[in-house]
């Protein structure tokens, strides 16, 4: 009897070695645009989000999460290298038609640096299977290609936004612009989506999964949702009776982007992959709510500068295997840090590509590490700057006297304590300098009209 005890033992025992050594399979699942108070999760009894609510609930919530940039592509940079964009020139976004005339590089030639490796090229080394769906935005020319930069398959867009419905033929002769737009299913195959484009990169991001879920998988869902232009569909915009306007629709494309990663969240479930799944979800920026009618409150500001509204956002993690469930984490981390942790996870030596500056947040989450993740996090856009150290956070400015907060105590960034304390100031102001003389030049630049507009926007939003 003890012998079969024993047996059975021994036999539990190598079945759970096995289970931990799996390697888990990844989803990282990006939205565009998203108002940090737009979530159920994040403390909405307005919007609906109960799949994306109940997938925060199995995790980790970060309540201080940050991107690398207040603006979308150089934010898609520093996740996908899990360094500061700012490292290769990524400073801005990559819009022709938006650049400046000083730009060193314009049109096709701006994007992701082929020098630079990506997540998709780390984890196919480490063995996975990596798909990209939705929105790329890291560079229009074929040699930027997600295919050509570590995923094995592609159904999306090349550039910043497109419409969420089919694009006419006609329309497609008649504006070659709009050729980069185009929904691409691997490469160079185009064809238009025959439904609302967030449902059907939910349903691809599934298909995926499907296929491939007999070998671990790297899979990020990059949906332009709920990013201009504002389309939506009837059904959804009808289960928000009491809004208006902008706000209304916000509510009808929310629920789509919930419903869509729904599509996701339940296909894990049904083929027995969801715990040792990692799955996160972030918005790539914060809410521009003069665009899409966005709430970012408690803080000030919007997408696009350096108040917490612009940089920190909804920002959630779960991996039933691997961390532990219906937890906040309240020291700040930022979008840089996927890298290293989906690497580690993969079983790749992170040790190896001391150029990543993200940290593995796995320890941190199961408490063996109780310090902060980062001593300090920076933010660079033109003159613009930033840095946050521990609870203090320094805004430099091209047009006014730098600011500085205290976060812990002032999330709203309404007290200005600059004049009150002018040395933490100075020795901050430093920390800009000595930072920001690591980087190189921008490789391009934003027409100077559209830094007037980033200014004139946090003006407009900062609470007071």
């Amino acid at each position: 009897m003890k012998l079969i005890i024993y047996s059975i033992l021994s036999l539990f025992s190598i079945s759970m070695v096995h289970a931990q050594a799996k390697k888990p399979n990844i989803v990282l699942i990006i939205c565009d645009d998203a108002g940090f108070a737009d979530f159920g999760f994040q403390g909405s009894t307005v919007m609906k989000t109960p799949h994306l609510d109940k997938a925060c609930k199995d995790g980790v919530r970060f309540l201080e999460g940050y991107v690398t940039s207040s603006v979308c592509a150089p934010s898609r940079a520093g996740i996908l290298t899990g360094r500061y964009q700012q490292r290769y020139g990524y400073e801005h976004i990559n819009v022709t038609g938006f650049m400046s005339e000083n730009s060193a590089l314009k049109g096709e030639d701006m994007g992701l640096p082929l020098e630079e490796n990506t997540l998709g090229d780390h984890m196919k080394k480490a063995g996975y299977t990596t798909g990209y769906f939705g929105k790329w935005h890291l560079g229009e020319a074929d040699r930027f290609h997600p295919t050509k930069r570590g995923f094995d398959e592609f159904v999306g867009f090349r550039s910043g936004g497109r419409s969420y419905f089919a694009y006419p033929k006609k329309t497609l002769k008649k504006t070659p612009q709009l050729n980069h737009n185009r929904l691409e299913w691997g490469y160079k195959k185009y064809k238009e989506p025959e439904y609302y484009l967030t449902d059907l990169l939910g349903d691809q991001a599934a298909k995926f999964i499907e296929k491939h879920q007999d070998k671990p998988f790297f899979q990020i869902v990059a949906f332009n949702a709920v990013h201009t232009p504002l389309e939506f569909l009837e059904k959804d915009t009808a289960q928000f009776p009491n809004l208006k306007g902008k706000r209304k629709i916000l509510a009808g494309m929310t629920l789509s982007l919930d419903r869509a990663c729904g599509t996701i969240f339940e296909k894990l479930k049904e083929l027995n992959l969801d715990e040792n799944t990692i799955v996160a979800f972030v918005s790539d920026n914060g809410g521009p709510t003069d665009k899409n009618a966005s709430s970012n409150l408690p803080l000030s500001g919007t997408k696009s500068n350096h108040l917490e509204g612009g940089i920190r956002i909804p920002f959630f993690m779960k991996w039933p295997n691997g961390i532990p469930a219906n937890t906040e984490y309240d020291l700040p981390v930022s979008t840089m840090d996927f890298a290293p942790t989906f690497m580690k996870a993969a079983g790749i030596d992170i040790k190896k590509y001391p150029l990543i500056e993200g940290v593995d947040l796995i320890p941190y989450l199961n408490t063996a590490i109780a310090h902060n993740p980062h001593d300090d996090l920076y933010w660079k856009k033109s003159c613009r700057a930033s840095v946050r150290e521990g609870d203090w956070k320094l805004i430099r400015f091209p047009d006014r006297p730098a600011q500085l907060y205290n976060i812990a105590e002032d999330i709203s960034e309404t007290n200005d304590l600059a004049a009150k304390y002018p040395e933490k100031v100075r020795r901050m102001y430093k920390k800009i300098w000595n930072w920001e003389k690591q980087m190189p030049q921008p490789k391009w630049l934003l027409k100077r009209k559209y830094e007037i507009y980033d200014i004139e926007r946090m003006d407009k939003y900062h609470l007071n």
